[in-house]
């Protein structure tokens, strides 16, 4: 697979000479090259140490000023006279595992990482790509937190465009399938912080600038499953309503900012053959949707507004639609829309007395009317679109039954210290879990949408698109300000089905 125009570090390595005919122990190569000769690029160089036993080899990339500055050095690897570093087994594991952990380390949230685990290079895939994105996210990430400052600007707009091609979207979803959920999750906290260092850097001077690659979606499809995992920092979201108070409110916007949306959507679909028509039946296994800090809690604190001050999610939209329909007969949901039960009770009392010699009876009447109505905090929701499917979750203010996404509190509300959404992660009535995120799981969302198929589709591969919204919203938890705004990601990934 082309790696549109980042070196190919892989095939640089295989064809070095052995070293005993390197002109000097360092060789390097251009990774980031700079628009203008006069101005210094990023290398990366191998460096090998032949006056130890064994002899090793260690990885440098730096900027190639007159007096070249390092940026990062990986740690010593051992090596063999003729130079077949890339064809070791155990040392091509520890270079990859060098790189991960030196980029989760940029993160201040210092998780446990002895989990991470590669499985044997032999048995890896595509194993050029891989090394290859590695060295590509690293020379990102250090360009955003080490390039000097009269290069870094350029270095990160070169790095950023390579990110956006094809090759790394689809090389940076292999990789994540090799390391794991855990670490997955470690290293997109690690990525998504670096964007958001980088964002909050260019928006003091360019306020409506755009993050270039906001969202990473993974979707995975087999054994009556279709997944979707997805990651955005929240400065990357875009911003659907907001008022002006507040906006310059640097701890709470430090707040705001470093946190990432991080949601799992999991469908289970099966599929019946029938004697006329094949039934495709997809229904809610797990949706989650969380808003987790990229930094600690000491940070938030002291730079911050204080930990509970985030946005928590107030919508989401799934729509579900076969991508070739010309073999769909029809589509069926599973719920009717809702029919509130609203119970209303009427109390009335007569009140009299008597006060002789008074012949004047003071008779004085009360009449009372009582209206109870049951509204949980989340409604769902079914709908058909011509062959789509949709889900819906909405999120409604508790006190005046508005949707949350769409409305915003009045100032009173924000001063009252019982409101729903204050104290929102503490209360034994708050709608999300302590953490501030949503869990909707089959046992209260267990709905489907079933699409009858003609039976001439049968043994073909069908595709569904899977597109999706989460809004998230933020008014104030703790702290005192009248600020309140909402965001919105859309995402869109392709699933696959056998008609079997």
């Amino acid at each position: 697979m082309a790696t549109s125009s980042f070196p190919d570090i892989w095939g640089w390595i295989h064809n070095l000479p052995p070293q005993s005919q390197w002109p000097t122990n360092t060789t390097s190569i251009c990774i980031c090259s700079s628009p203008t000769s006069s101005q210094p690029s990023l290398h990366l160089s191998i460096t090998c140490k032949t006056l130890t036993h064994p002899s090793s080899i260690s990885f440098s990339i730096f900027a190639n000023y007159n007096q070249p500055i390092s940026l990062w050095t990986s740690k010593p690897l051992k090596s063999t006279s003729n130079n077949t570093l890339l064809h070791e087994q155990v040392t091509i594991s520890k270079l990859l595992i060098n790189i991960i952990k030196d980029i989760l380390n940029y993160s201040p949230i210092k998780l446990s990482n002895a989990f991470l685990n590669l499985p044997q290079p032999s048995s890896i895939p595509d194993l050029k790509d891989i090394v290859n994105f590695l060295f590509l996210a690293l020379a990102f990430v250090i360009s955003i937190y080490e390039a000097p400052q009269d290069i870094r600007r350029d270095c990160i707009n070169t790095i950023k465009n390579h990110f956006a091609c094809p090759w790394a979207r689809t090389t940076s979803k292999r990789l994540m399938r090799l390391i794991g959920s855990n670490a997955e999750e470690q290293w997109m906290r690690s990525m998504n912080l670096a964007i958001t260092n980088w964002m909050v850097e260019l928006q003091a001077t360019n306020p409506g600038l755009k993050a270039p690659s906001p969202m990473y979606s993974l979707a995975i499809s087999g054994l009556g499953l279709w997944k979707i995992q997805l990651y955005c920092p929240v400065i990357a979201m875009e911003i659907e309503k907001c008022n002006s108070n507040g906006q310059d409110d640097q701890k709470l916007g430090f707040s705001l900012n470093y946190h990432q949306l991080e949601g799992v959507i999991q469908l289970n679909y099966h599929v019946t053959v029938r004697e006329k028509w094949i039934d495709v039946l997809v229904s809610i296994d797990n949706v989650r949707c969380d808003v987790m800090r990229l930094v600690n809690d000491t940070l938030l604190k002291e730079r911050g507004a204080g930990v509970d001050e985030k946005h928590f999610p107030s919508r989401i939209s799934l729509h579900l639609t076969p991508t070739i329909q010309t073999n769909v007969i029809s589509v069926s949901v599973s719920r009717s829309s809702e029919n509130p039960t609203r119970e209303i009770g009427v109390e009335r009392s007569i009140e009299g007395s008597f006060e002789p010699p008074n012949p004047h009876i003071g008779i004085s009447v009360t009449a009372g009317e009582t209206v109870t109505t049951n509204l949980k905090p989340w409604k769902f929701e079914q709908s058909v679109y011509g062959n789509s499917g949709t889900f819906n979750w909405f999120l409604h203010d508790s006190i005046n039954g508005r949707e949350v996404f769409s409305s915003k509190p009045s100032k009173c509300a924000l001063l009252k210290p019982k409101a729903w959404f204050r104290n929102r992660y503490s209360s034994a009535y708050r709608p999300f879990t302590r953490q501030g995120g949503v869990v909707f799981a089959r046992d209260e969302y267990g709905e489907s949408v079933l699409w009858k198929v003609g039976n001439d589709a049968i043994g073909q591969t069908m595709k569904w698109e899977v597109k999706g919204w989460i809004w998230l919203t933020y008014w104030p938890n703790k702290y005192k300000t009248f600020y309140t705004e909402t965001r919105r990601l859309e995402f869109r990934e392709t699933l696959r089905l056998t008609l079997a």
